[in-house]
């Protein structure tokens, strides 16, 4: 009786392993600026006034992230962008939430045409109705309050449209069954849809709070006290004059400071963030 050779050959590999060496080195290209800020924040800014050319030669200091602790507004700004990215991540889950389970389960008028009417907003974009927005928030002495900054992104017509799908594709004999029970509508939505949506609420979730911690043309409009700067407008404001002013060290440990959240949101929620992108967020 003879054995046939099941020795694995990866022959796959081999075949895809240029593209692998084209996917290698385009990670390594995106990296850079990421590896050359980092850099940057290490070096004394008196060294980059000679030249930036100077972050590949020794010494390295972290000074620059000792004096955000001591001499900086970095902290009130953080705490801005946290309240502003918090609150609208909760307003968005909240609202989005419930929209969804109304467009996917119940039964009222017009919903078809409400429903069409919110998919609009996926086109219209925010520069289109941004004067109107500072107006109407101006006349309500909105601007530069928390209640500003996150207020004119709880609408959001992706989160409605994300959650009605996955609220559709869950059984209705879920509902049924529930109802036989004699259950309320916000019974059957709280204790029972609410938790099988969990992989769409986190989803929507992650990518509502990376929005909002990157947001910069609201928050540059509607706060112009430096007391309600976000981190992404208090940096900004840090540039005037270059490195003149405070350093391009230390602003550069200002921009890696501020991106310290947005990473550790993506490495503690990364499994959902590829379930999105894949598309397996709805099913």
């Amino acid at each position: 009786m003879s054995t046939e050779n099941t020795t694995y050959r990866p022959e796959s590999l081999t075949a895809n392993r240029p593209l692998l060496w084209i996917a290698a080195f385009l990670s390594i290209l995106m990296m850079a600026p990421v590896a050359w800020i980092v850099g940057l924040s290490i070096k004394s800014n008196q060294d980059l006034m000679l030249g930036t050319e100077t972050v590949f030669q020794l010494p390295y200091t972290i000074a620059n992230y000792i004096n955000i602790l001591h001499s900086s507004q970095a902290f009130g700004w953080f705490f801005n962008s946290l309240v502003v990215a918090c609150g609208q991540t909760l307003g968005v889950l909240v609202l989005s939430s419930l929209a969804g389970y109304a467009f996917a389960r119940l039964e009222f008028p017009w919903r078809r045409t409400l429903f069409v009417i919110v998919l609009f907003g996926l086109a219209v974009p925010e520069q289109a109705v941004i004067i109107a927005r500072h107006q109407m928030f101006n006349w309500f002495g909105l601007h530069n309050s928390y209640i500003g900054l996150i207020l004119p992104n709880l609408s959001s017509a992706f989160g409605v449209f994300l959650m009605t799908q996955f609220f559709r594709a869950i059984p209705k004999e879920i509902d049924e069954a529930a109802l036989l029970d004699n259950a309320s509508q916000f019974r059957i939505f709280w204790k029972i849809m609410l938790p099988l949506t969990l992989p769409a609420q986190a989803t929507l979730g992650i990518f509502t709070f990376l929005y909002a911690w990157n947001d910069y043309w609201w928050p540059l409009i509607s706060a112009t006290r430096k007391e309600m700067f976000t981190l992404t407008i208090g940096i900004a404001s840090s540039q005037t004059n270059f490195a003149q002013s405070e350093g391009l060290g230390f602003l550069s440990a200002q921009a890696v400071f501020a991106s310290l959240p947005v990473l550790i949101v993506y490495l503690i929620f990364q499994r959902h963030i590829v379930t999105a992108v894949s598309g397996g967020a709805v099913k």
